[in-house]
């Protein structure tokens, strides 16, 4: 199973993972993530194996600090320094097998050749442990506006952040 660019074809089956991964107010349409797919800062990806997707995620570039809004699109942000990472799942009976790792390690690569200083994303469902084993951090957002859209996804909702030249690859 190798990563690859996720494309519209994908989507039947990244909506199976997610609804496997996410409880049913984090779960977002199809027609979503392919204006998401379409935006042109998109940089998705996808572990697939016979045709069926095994985990995915959902990121662009974008800018420090600013969070994507749950259900909405892809923000135009023309000097972007950040990848934000806005969905990685993995079907929960392939856990523990590396999937999130390898999607990941590709993404941060691909953002460090295009001259990015960081990835962010919002924690939710109490993954905060996890995004720390990979290095992020938790940051409190000062713009106003951006801390509503974080509380959108939920209490335990947290914005993190990592640098990109802090760890070797």
């Amino acid at each position: 199973m190798s990563v690859r660019p996720l494309c519209l074809a994908d989507l039947p089956g990244l909506q199976a993972v997610q609804r496997q991964c996410y409880g049913a107010d984090l779960v977002e349409g199809t027609d979503v993530f392919a204006r998401r797919l379409a935006h042109p800062a998109n940089c998705s990806a996808v572990i697939a194996q016979d045709g069926q997707v095994r985990a995915y995620l959902v990121a662009y570039r974008s800018c420090w600090g600013q969070v994507t809004p749950l259900h909405g699109d892809f923000s135009d942000h023309p000097t972007p320094d950040t990848l934000y990472l806005h969905d990685l799942a993995v079907l929960p009976e392939l856990g523990g097998q590396g999937m999130a790792a390898r999607l990941l390690h590709t993404l941060w690569q691909g953002a460090q050749r295009r001259g990015l200083q960081r990835a962010a994303l919002v924690s939710v469902q109490g993954s905060q442990g996890f995004w720390q084993h990979h290095g992020y951090v938790a940051y409190t957002l000062q713009d106003t506006a951006q801390r509503e859209r974080l509380a959108a996804y939920g209490r335990d909702a947290v914005y993190m952040m990592r640098r990109l030249d802090s760890a070797p690859l």
